[in-house]
């Protein structure tokens, strides 16, 4: 697998280590995703989605957005697996994911967004479904407080803090009980 090094040269060879993120680089938000990915436990493999979350662009993020031409690329980097959660975490529709988030059992279907014309149907199974709850959230609660969206989606990030319990449930109360900053 490759080293922390390797991954992040990735970035800065496909010019997204300065574009701006949530108050500071897309390279730095990315990393803090990573690192709080391994404090929650997370496997390599989650670290590395974590690193790669949103390359493909997200709903919300599109200042930059990896060609997805280059899957079989990022998939040699960091892995089959880390790269399809990334990849999943990027092109959802998060209305989707938000109504699979609600179940109580799988299979847990995700539609992706309109992209070039067609959607995509992901079919999760639980464990697949769980580590894309645990991304999706991470992501969020490492930029939630520099963010002036404080309370998109704010429901939807409680229940998935709820779900996943422990340190997830804790990372939602520690970071929603810091006063939102003032736009």
């Amino acid at each position: 697998m490759p080293t922390f090094r390797e991954m992040t040269d990735f970035f800065v060879s496909a010019g997204a280590d300065s574009v701006e993120h949530s108050g500071k680089t897309y390279l730095a938000h990315a990393i803090g995703v990573h690192r709080d990915l391994g404090r929650w436990g997370g496997d390599e493999d989650m670290q590395r989605a974590g690193l790669f979350h949103s390359i493909y662009g997200t709903e919300l993020f599109q200042r930059f957005a990896l060609p997805l031409n280059r899957r079989a690329e990022l998939q040699e980097l960091i892995g089959p697996r880390a790269e399809f959660l990334a990849y999943v975490n990027c092109v959802m529709d998060r209305a989707s994911f938000d109504e699979a988030a609600q179940q109580s059992g799988g299979p847990y279907v995700v539609r992706s967004r309109e992209i070039d014309g067609s959607v995509e149907t992901f079919e999760l199974g639980e464990d697949v479904f769980r580590d894309l709850c645990t991304l999706h959230l991470c992501d969020w609660l490492e930029q939630v407080a520099r963010s002036e969206h404080w309370d998109y989606r704010r429901g939807a990030y409680r229940q998935l803090a709820e779900r996943l319990g422990g340190v997830a449930l804790a990372e939602y109360d520690r970071v929603f009980g810091i006063p939102a900053r003032k736009p």
